[in-house]
């Protein structure tokens, strides 16, 4: 889970462990719709977890 960066509402993310270690893509919000691209990387001390980043995506 993570906040949006547009309206700081926490949204549920999921990442497809098939895509590799490090993703980055784009998905609206669930709560105001905005754009957010998410970074996703495996985290280092649980590989099967992942660690992510957002921002707004103009």
């Amino acid at each position: 889970m993570t906040a949006c960066p547009w309206c700081g509402e926490p949204v549920s993310i999921f990442v497809d462990p098939g895509g590799g270690e490090a993703q980055s893509f784009v998905e609206d919000c669930s709560v105001c719709c905005r754009p957010i691209r998410l970074h996703a990387r495996r985290d280092p001390d649980d590989p099967v977890e992942f660690l992510i980043d957002a921002e707004r995506d103009e």
